[in-house]
């Protein structure tokens, strides 16, 4: 994760909301950003727009050399926050024929159209985004509610990063959503499925604690007061595995220590910080220039509510 993948997904979340309208419908609030990714440029169904919005976020984040190398030491950490969100929005309205992530899989991307695409110079890393997400497999059979939180919990990171990187930046909400970041954490942690080595469950919580200590540092780079920030504490667990992106192969330790927030203080904390943003992985320029256009307006619009 980094400020990049957030405004990336801050895209999706204004055009297509995670929470369904008065009437119980998805709400799809722009076409022109996820039409591109239609199969034949035709969406028949809700399903079909949410494919496309899956690929449209492939496609961010892994759509070419330059954005697939600047997010190579947490690859499989953004599958796995791309795979949550489309979990997260199938259970939002549960449908007769894709029920659930693993028929979505059988359905769109098993032989589907558009998972095929693979990226020049990059073979030696992953053949396509199928290949990407067979590396995140596990997900199809983990509980959906798990998976939920763990989506919230990846939005409220998220959240902080979009908050920083407004304009002016804004961290007055930082304690709070530190505290709801730390809530959802433990609900994840009081799972029992942790206790299993090789668990999904287990680096899922590795992913979180892992970009968590990122955030920190990133503030630290871009922010005055970040020292104030709640610093991780640390209880013993049973033993579990992180992803190989995060960890050497030493760290197949018999007992590993997850990290646990603690929060005890406020944030006062006062920011400079100057943002540039890019947008990769577009391979039709016109809309690369439109999505581009898209953030800023977003930029807009969350100036406009602080």
């Amino acid at each position: 994760m980094n400020e990049d993948m957030c405004k990336f997904f801050e895209v999706v979340w204004t055009d297509f909301p995670d929470t369904l309208d008065d009437d119980g419908n998805y709400q799809f609030k722009s076409d022109d950003t996820y039409q591109t990714y239609c199969i034949n440029e035709t969406c028949n169904n809700d399903i079909d727009k949410i494919n496309a919005w899956c690929l449209c976020l492939l496609n961010l984040i892994f759509g070419n050399f330059e954005s697939f190398t600047g997010y190579a030491k947490s690859n499989m950490n953004n599958v796995q926050y791309i795979l949550a969100w489309l979990s997260y929005i199938l259970s939002r309205k549960p449908n007769e024929e894709i029920s659930n992530l693993k028929k979505f899989y059988e359905k769109y991307i098993e032989s589907g159209e558009g998972y095929e695409t693979s990226i020049d110079d990059v073979s030696d890393y992953y053949s396509s985004y199928k290949n990407l997400i067979d590396k995140k497999n596990d997900f199809m059979n983990m509980d959906v509610n798990y998976i939920s939180t763990f989506y919230e919990a990846f939005k409220i990171l998220c959240s902080m990063y979009n908050d920083i990187n407004s304009d002016p930046p804004d961290c007055t909400k930082n304690f709070t959503k530190t505290k709801e970041f730390v809530s959802k954490y433990q609900n994840l942690l009081n799972n029992n499925n942790i206790n299993t080595k090789d668990s999904p469950y287990s680096q899922i919580l590795s992913t979180l604690s892992t970009d968590y200590t990122n955030f920190k540092s990133y503030c630290a780079e871009k922010c005055n007061g970040c020292d104030n920030i709640p610093p991780l504490s640390y209880i013993e667990a049973n033993p579990f595995v992180q992803n190989s992106e995060d960890t050497s192969s030493s760290s197949s330790a018999a007992s590993k220590l997850i990290p646990v927030i603690s929060i005890f203080v406020a944030i006062p904390i006062l920011l400079g910080v100057a943002y540039k943003y890019s947008l990769f992985g577009f391979d039709k320029r016109l809309h690369r220039q439109y999505l581009r256009e898209k953030v800023k307006k977003i930029k807009k619009k969350m100036n406009n509510y602080i």
